[in-house]
């Protein structure tokens, strides 16, 4: 809440934690270098990859460039993990016309937190359409890590994913990373098809680096099976900017996802755009756009 209220120089009653009510009032955008560190005041491992979302979507539409340094947690449960953003997220959002990058500078695993990422973004006058039909085609690259564990572990995660591929008939590439600078341990493997579906599973204590691998896998596959498009989790991700593009948009995904139903009603509660999903032997999504700005003047960096 804190970085929303500085992008936007908004007035925020009630963000309080633990608070019921809450009133959020934007002015103005406001481009510039900000750094948030989600663990300051409680040492949370707070996924910097939601963060970094919500503030592209305002950021997207600032006027000027921008510079974001986020720190917390870059691959911990429930949230996309950095590589997710990087090879998954943005690649799409480049096609409709939005120019981000994020790097990762530390790691940050649940519950030490401590990660950081640099994000450079750089908006656009105008956003265009997305169209995404059929099965992807891009081919499958993977990541697979460790923070302070041995080695072997993450050789041997990549080994299984390449070993469950090939008996499926398919092929990729994985490399394999050792990092020592995270302040806790944890180990992370991630499949790929760039700029339109990823899959990864973490390492917990007591599960072996092969079923880490079989989680990841069997999530890939079973996207594979259903020939759509765009994993569910992008589906979703991509609504409000598409919402906010200068074209319709239209591409299949492998189910409703209760994210993916309750963005598209969002969005409808907030802007004169309409999102259809249609759901089928693959879901599709259809939206058209009311609209190609947001309300909020630009502002100063």
């Amino acid at each position: 809440m804190q970085a929303l209220r500085e992008i936007s120089a908004a007035e925020v009653t009630g963000d309080a934690l633990g608070s019921t009510a809450l009133t959020f009032v934007p002015r103005s955008l406001r481009a510039g270098s900000y750094r948030f560190d989600i663990g300051a005041m409680t040492g949370s491992a707070g996924s910097v990859s939601l963060l970094f979302q919500a503030l592209l979507l305002a950021l997207a539409f600032a006027g000027m460039p921008s510079r974001l340094t986020l720190v917390g947690g870059t691959h911990v449960p429930w949230s996309p993990p950095v590589h997710y953003l990087s090879e998954v997220f943005l690649p799409a959002l480049d096609e409709i016309g939005l120019e981000a990058r994020v790097q990762l500078r530390r790691w940050g695993w649940y519950p030490a937190g401590g990660g950081e990422v640099e994000a450079t973004i750089r908006p656009s006058p105008a956003l265009g359409g997305f169209q995404a039909d059929g099965a992807a085609t891009p081919p499958i690259t993977g990541l697979s890590a460790v923070s302070r564990l041995p080695r072997s572990i993450a050789e041997r995660q990549r080994h299984r994913a390449l070993e469950r591929l090939a008996a499926a008939g398919l092929a990729a590439e994985i490399a394999v990373e050792e990092d020592t600078s995270a302040r806790g341990p944890g180990t992370f493997l991630f499949l790929a098809r760039r700029g339109r579906a990823g899959f990864s599973a973490l390492g917990r204590r007591g599960v072996p680096a092969e079923r880490v691998a079989d989680e990841a896998v069997e999530d890939l596959l079973a996207y594979l099976a259903a020939g759509a498009a765009l994993d569910q989790h992008l589906a979703d991700q991509l609504v409000p900017f598409l919402a906010l593009a200068g074209a319709p948009s239209s591409y299949t995904c492998p189910a409703v996802s209760g994210h993916l139903a309750t963005v598209a009603w969002v969005v409808e509660q907030f802007l004169p755009t309409r999102v259809a999903v249609d759901a089928g032997l693959t879901t599709r999504v259809r939206i058209t756009p009311g609209r190609t700005a947001p309300a909020l003047p630009p502002g100063g960096g």
